[in-house]
């Protein structure tokens, strides 16, 4: 039986730590599944065609992973990708205790979901899309903190 986990967040925009997490889940399951979820409530800076074509960008080297994007429950989506595993990164002591919580409410909607929780290298610890969002639009170099792709993208929709 092959594995397939699903990766699911806003990616507004793709970081160097979400990148990361995204090559280390690729070495431990067959398939992953980057789904770009969309949430009416959090208008993004880029569209989410936008941000599937820098995540493809972005994944380019990376063999056994596919972008598409979705709207409900994470939990439905990954059922109807027949992903039976969640990834979720985690930053700091106060990722953990959200993403317990949407562990268990997955795992309570869909019992057949595990999530793994990934720890990101120290070196992203602080680095969040909405971090990188402010520094750019502000002028600052998000350079080594997201992909090139991204740090290009930043700068032209800031006008840079």
């Amino acid at each position: 039986m092959s594995s397939r986990a699903l990766y699911a967040g806003s990616f507004d925009p793709i970081t160097s730590g979400h990148l990361d997490i995204i090559a280390r889940a690729a070495r431990m399951f067959d398939h992953v599944v980057i789904a770009i979820g969309h949430n009416p409530k959090k208008p993004g800076l880029f569209s989410i065609t936008e941000r599937a074509e820098l995540v493809k960008k972005a994944c380019k080297g990376i063999k056994n992973v596919s972008v598409t994007s979705y709207t409900g429950l994470t939990a439905e989506f990954a059922h109807k990708e027949k992903c039976t595993i969640l990834v979720r990164g985690l930053r700091d002591a106060n990722d953990f205790g959200s993403e317990m919580q949407m562990a268990h409410m997955n795992h309570q909607l869909d019992d057949s979901i595990d999530t793994v929780l990934i720890p990101c290298l120290q070196m992203y610890s602080s680095v969040s899309s909405s971090l990188m969002k402010e520094v750019a639009s502000l002028g600052g170099s998000v350079k080594d903190l997201v992909p090139a792709i991204v740090e290009k993208a930043l700068k032209k929709k800031f006008g840079r």
